[in-house]
């Protein structure tokens, strides 16, 4: 069952000269496994991750996360 929190990981990566899910994890400290679960929205990130992605891409957590419930 999906989380109803949708993300925008996806577009900030590709906008990011096309950051793998690889190097996003390396920068936040998680596997692959765990961006890709949270990019298809079948785990939510914790507040520290969201933050941490979020800093990545230089923008707020409400432009890379949004709450669908």
């Amino acid at each position: 069952m999906a989380v109803p929190i949708a993300n925008q990981i996806r577009r900030l990566r590709f906008e990011a000269g096309e950051m793998t899910q690889s190097e996003l994890a390396e920068k936040i400290g998680m596997t692959r496994q765990t961006v890709a679960a949270i990019e298809a929205g079948k785990y939510s990130p914790s507040l520290e991750a969201a933050f941490r992605i979020a800093a990545v891409f230089g923008v707020g957590v409400e432009a890379v996360f949004q709450w669908e419930g």
